[in-house]
Order: structure tokens, then C-alpha cells, then sequence
């Protein structure tokens, strides 16, 4: 029965293994373990996770495949530098002009697209669930007045991790703070990107690539995605050129009358 579920669904349910790597990587990109530190002993891991020796060297078999710790023989399992890393850096060396913000939402676009229709076929129940939280989340703090820039980093982290594939959550983590412009905290904070009537045009968008992952329909997830993100990129285009139509060059110096 469990088998037909999964052919109709497209779905199957995380080994143990999955999950405790994927905890494993959140926590080393997050910065818990710096590069050359040295994970928990098996032993050790087993009692943080409750599960066999097996599901954790399973666990850290995936995590030496993607590059990010290194098993020695003898001694443990060590956290390695990793390209995130270098992307984390990079991001943080962009600046904060709104040029650098458009060339992130480019950025995005590659990957969110992409993202956003595989989570429409990949999502499991509690992903999903995960993607509505974060979703209701912003509505809250919106209704509220509260900052919305977690929720809505969160809101995309989700739909990331729903692909099933940590490398679309490890550029959204790497890009950090620079993802969002809507947050006090932002690089890119304006108040009219803090305005309700932006924030609610916002999360209508959020509400389109919602109803398209929940319904199944990754072309209309991409193409939600995409229309949001484009929005974004307008938007961003918009302020430059009301910078630029407020710019009043000073007049030329008056000429200098030569005496002769």
C-alpha cells in the first residue's frame, strides 16, 4: 500500500540517514562547526539522534560525498572549507548599492525558478507544512506591523529544502541577509519596502507560488516564482530611476570674464 502511495504521489518519506545529514550540513554552513573542527563521535551522535551507528555513518558518508567534512581513520571526522563558504564571502563583500541587490535577484532567479517546480513534484506532507508556516508566519507579523524579512526568508528556505536537493538551501544560506529587502536588518531597507500596501502586494505573490506548489503544478510554480521575482527586480529598477529623476545637477560655474 505504501509502495502504490509513493507511485501516485511522486513522494517517498526521508531516510534517517537523510535527515540527520541534512541537520548535520545546516549546522556546519550555519557556522555551529567552523572548517577543521571536529564532529561529535559516532557514540556521541547516536545519543543526540536516537538512531543506529549505521544511519550515522550513512548520514556521514553524504556528507564527505558533498565535499563538507573528511572521515580520518583513527582520529574522527572533520569539517572541511567548502565553495558555500567562498560564496558566503562573496556576498558579503558585494556592498549595499541596489546594483548589487539586482545582480542577487538575478542570482535567485537561477535558482528559485527551478526550485519552486521542484518542490511542486518533490514536496512530502511536512514540507509542505513547513512552506504554509512560513507562509502564515509573514501574514501575522504583517498584521501586526512587525518586520517580515525572517518569515520571508523562511517562506523561500522552505520551498528550497522541499526540492530535496540541500544544495538550493545552501546559496539561499550563503547569501543570507542580502536575500530579502524587506527587514529592518537588510542591507537594502527603505521604508517604502516596509509600507503595508508593499508588503501585502509581496505576499499575494508568496500566495500564487504557494497555490501552485500545494496543487501539484510545477510550470505554474516556476512561472509564480518567476513573476515574483521579476516584480522584485522592477521594483529595485523603479528606485534607481526615481534617484535618478530627483538628481538636480549643480549649475556650471559662471564663466570668468577675462580683463585685458
Amino acid at each position: 500500500m505504501a509502495e502504490d502511495v509513493r507511485e501516485l504521489t511522486g513522494r517517498r518519506k526521508p531516510k534517517l540517514s537523510e535527515n540527520v545529514a541534512q541537520t548535520l550540513r545546516e549546522q556546519i554552513l550555519g557556522g555551529d562547526f567552523r572548517v577543521g573542527d571536529k564532529l561529535p563521535s559516532e557514540t556521541r551522535m547516536t545519543q543526540l539522534f536516537g538512531v543506529s551507528r549505521t544511519v550515522i555513518r550513512e548520514a556521514v558518508a553524504a556528507l564527505a560525498a558533498d565535499g563538507l567534512v573528511e572521515p580520518r581513520h583513527g582520529s574522527g571526522v572533520f569539517v572541511r572549507d567548502h565553495p558555500t563558504r567562498k560564496l558566503e564571502a562573496m556576498a558579503a563583500d558585494a556592498g549595499y548599492k541596489i546594483s548589487q541587490a539586482i545582480n542577487v535577484l538575478e542570482v535567485r532567479m537561477g535558482i528559485e525558478i527551478e526550485s519552486a517546480g521542484l518542490a511542486a513534484q518533490r514536496r512530502n506532507p511536512s514540507q509542505e507544512a513547513r512552506i504554509q508556516e512560513a507562509f502564515f508566519e509573514f501574514e501575522r507579523l504583517l498584521q501586526a506591523g512587525q518586520p517580515t524579512g525572517k518569515a520571508d526568508f523562511a517562506f523561500h528556505r522552505e520551498i528550497a529544502a522541499a526540492t530535496n536537493n540541500p544544495f538550493y538551501v545552501e546559496i539561499l544560506d550563503a547569501l543570507g541577509d542580502r536575500t530579502i529587502p524587506c527587514d529592518r536588518n537588510s542591507p537594502w531597507y527603505s521604508v517604502e519596502v516596509l509600507s503595508y500596501e508593499y508588503l501585502t502586494g509581496l505576499q499575494m505573490e508568496h500566495l500564487r507560488i504557494l497555490q501552485a506548489i500545494s496543487a501539484g503544478d510545477s510550470e505554474a510554480a516556476r512561472a509564480a516564482m518567476r513573476a515574483h521575482l521579476l516584480a522584485a527586480r522592477d521594483r529595485y529598477r523603479a528606485r534607481l530611476s526615481g534617484q535618478q529623476e530627483n538628481y538636480a545637477p549643480a549649475p556650471p560655474p559662471a564663466a570668468r570674464i577675462r580683463s585685458f
